[in-house]
């Protein structure tokens, strides 16, 4: 191997997981060390870049498609053609990498699966490196497991298995539990570098290819890097280039003025992009923080029919089929529930609106959070699809997007109300007793939430405070309104029974310190990583 250094320079600082030894060798850890000495001043350079790119959108009020790469959008360049075991896409289902799930995903009838070591997932050094085993497990076909109490699950020889896509972390997030040459490696590089490492040879044997989904970037520059890393990749492993392909989660603002600059800077290794419609909010809300241009109303009363929100997934489907690229749908996140028909009725209904307007939009597939879900997809995109894998040929001509259409918050409908606020805090408090107890994907209130949810709570409440909202009701919102809701949600779960209070306090100190803060907090799981 070139470019690489003994492994005397890489320590492992987390502690001993079941068969972590076959994930954590030499080679592999020399291989992730080679990554992270080749491109992690890179990405603090493009970290940087972020922090700049923010001030100059609250400078001028807006962003903008860049002058600088007009020549990308304008002339004339195509995707690579998909593999053939990912031309069909048309239901994805998501979830971390634990092993019940990732059974249940290969055999839930989806053809793909967002196998997510990122928002779903969180990372306890155990969550790390065990989710890298069962992948493992998952490639070779033999992931299985018996419960304590006896029920066994398996893979299914009658079902078209899900393709799994990997889902490494963004690159904000460094993993202290691997430091190179005393430094954290970078999140995003130990994910990628250990996956691709163990299994890109195995896959290429299988018919298939080491394929990912790619979250949190905020530019093409950012694209590019992650180009750079696959082209690496290969040359050192000897995979041909070309055989990884990643799609990219349009789930930042300022990504979505550079759509077709990160499809042409991925061009040879593209699998198109996903609507990460529950980030994109928070992204939304943490760009333009400071302005009451683009102040929201209540999280749940933002639909995707909202004209910004409509204008983004329009956009995002004329951009891929224009340039041979996959459009990927959002989350259906409804858990189907059997103790309240008439509700799980609606929830099922409401399911089968959102998947029945992205089939009719152009999208080639989408997301479903739950396998109880899966059928409903497949129905709103058969019932457009029919035989064909995709409408990549179906180009969008109709579509003209402005900057001024994606930029259109303020004629978002619905009120900010002291509901909407309990809600906010109260779901995101849920959702960080769950984080810091090792679960990223947590099922509150019917829904299963990942770390989009809190993230959007949170920065919600920020901007609320941070421009002297007055709720539909009158009250003002206030640090003091705040924390007593604050305090009347720590009561409430406190008496919930069966709510798991170990994590309780620390939750409670933890949503407080990124809702009301002076400086706001770029990602929450950043300083709920220093607690566990």
């Amino acid at each position: 191997m070139s470019d690489t250094t003994p492994t005397t320079s890489v320590q492992v600082l987390g502690g001993p997981v079941e068969r972590g030894d076959e994930i954590l060798t030499a080679e592999a850890l020399d291989f992730v060390a080679g990554l992270q000495r080749k491109f992690g001043a890179r990405r603090d350079e493009l970290l940087a870049r972020r922090v700049q790119r923010r001030a100059e959108a609250k400078r001028n009020g807006r962003l903008d498609f860049l002058p600088e790469t007009k020549e990308v959008r304008e002339s004339d360049w195509q995707v690579a053609a998909p593999p053939a075991d990912i031309a069909d896409r048309r239901v994805e289902i998501t979830g971390p990498t634990d092993r019940k799930m990732s059974v249940n995903a290969l055999n839930s009838g989806a053809r793909v699966w967002l196998a997510d070591l990122e928002d779903a997932n969180t990372p306890h050094w155990s969550n790390v490196v065990s989710g890298q085993v069962n992948l493992y497990d998952v490639v070779r076909k033999q992931v299985e497991l018996t419960t304590p109490e006896g029920k066994q699950y398996k893979l299914r020889d009658d079902v078209q298995h899900a393709v799994p896509l990997v889902r490494p972390r963004g690159w904000h997030f460094d993993d202290k539990h691997v430091l190179v040459d005393g430094k954290p490696i970078v999140g995003a590089l130990l994910d990628f570098g250990l996956y691709f490492f163990h299994n890109a040879q195995e896959l290429v044997n299988r018919g298939s290819g080491p394929y990912f989904y790619l979250p949190k970037m905020e530019s093409h520059l950012e694209a590019r890097l992650w180009n750079d890393v696959f082209t690496h990749a290969q040359q050192e492993l000897g995979i041909p280039h070309g055989t990884i392909r990643g799609t990219v989660l349009i789930e930042t603002f300022p990504a979505a003025f550079e759509m077709e600059e990160i499809l042409y800077e991925l061009r040879d290794h593209s699998a198109g992009l996903n609507a990460g419609r529950w980030d994109y909010l928070f992204s939304v809300i943490k760009t333009f923080r400071d302005s009451d241009q683009y102040v929201l109303p209540d999280r749940n009363t933002v639909g995707m029919t909202a004209p910004f929100m409509r204008a983004y997934t329009e956009l995002l489907v004329r951009t891929c089929h224009k340039r041979g690229a996959f459009a990927i749908g959002g989350m259906a996140a409804f858990i189907p529930n059997k103790k309240d028909p008439e509700a799980n009725d609606k929830a099922m209904q409401k399911v089968h609106d959102d998947k029945n307007r992205e089939a009719g939009d152009g999208f080639d597939g989408s997301w479903v959070a739950h396998p109880g879900l899966v059928e409903i997809c497949f129905e709103e995109f058969d019932a457009v699809l029919g035989d064909k894998p995709n409408q990549i040929d179906r180009k969008r001509a109709d579509v003209s997007i402005t900057a001024d259409d994606l930029l259109a918050v303020n004629k978002t409908p619905g009120d900010k109300t002291i509901e909407g606020l309990r809600a906010a805090v109260d779901v995101g408090v849920r959702y960080i007793v769950s984080w810091l107890g090792g679960n990223g994907a947590a099922a509150i209130h019917n829904l299963m939430e990942d770390a989009a949810t809190a993230e959007i709570s949170r920065s919600q409440i920020w901007q609320w405070l941070h421009n002297d909202v007055v709720l539909a009701g009158g009250e003002q919102v206030t640090v003091d309104l705040v924390r007593q809701v604050l305090a009347d949600t720590e009561q409430a779960l406190r008496a919930e029974a069966g709510f798991p209070t170990e994590n309780l306090a620390a939750a409670v100190e933890l949503f407080e310190q990124v809702a009301v803060a002076d400086e706001f907090v770029d990602f929450l799981t950043l300083p709920a990583y220093e607690r566990i």
